[in-house]
């Protein structure tokens, strides 16, 4: 798959993860730097929202945006990830009042973007993105966003997701 950063093209490590493959289990960090794993979801569906920082008008509006969504889906958990630090994220949450989905940071071990395939070789930060997992923890739906500075398309993920509640 041909993955380009503001028109370069750029390396994502790890496998590429598919619909129909069981999600893999993997750890991160809370705003709160306490562990936090994937496990913690399951029998429940779940929207990773995957960005590079939070510090780009994209990756806030992808953030602000699944948040409200995620108010008006019942028995979804939101998880938008990126490789920010923890309390440049609880900035962020507290600045935007982002209070229905869970932010968390794979800067320290980068299990996610290893294990689902999202981490940017050249630059050590995760490829925009998106990836629904159902109750069973199976993936029903992925999105890499083949050019990083564009939005994830919030209506096409939605829309699977509504499928599985």
């Amino acid at each position: 798959m041909d993955i380009t950063f503001a028109g370069n093209k750029v390396n994502l490590v790890g496998n590429e993860i598919k619909v129909g493959d069981t999600a893999p289990s993997f750890k991160a960090t809370m705003n709160d730097l306490i562990e936090w794993s994937s496990d913690n979801c399951d029998n429940k569906v779940v929207i990773y929202s995957v960005a590079p920082s939070l510090d780009t008008e994209v990756c806030a509006l992808q953030a602000k945006k699944f948040n409200k969504e995620a108010s008006e889906l019942e028995g979804v958990n939101v998880v938008t990830i990126t490789e920010d630090l923890p309390f440049a994220q609880a900035r962020f949450c507290s600045n935007e009042g982002i209070e229905n989905n869970l932010m968390i940071s794979d800067y320290k071990d980068r299990e996610f973007g290893e294990k689902y395939g999202f981490l940017m070789e050249e630059n050590k930060l995760l490829a925009r993105g998106v990836v629904v997992v159902d109750k069973n923890g199976k993936v029903a739906y992925v999105e890499y966003v083949p050019e990083v500075t564009d939005e994830v398309d919030f209506d096409k993920a939605l829309e699977e997701v509504k499928k599985l509640v």
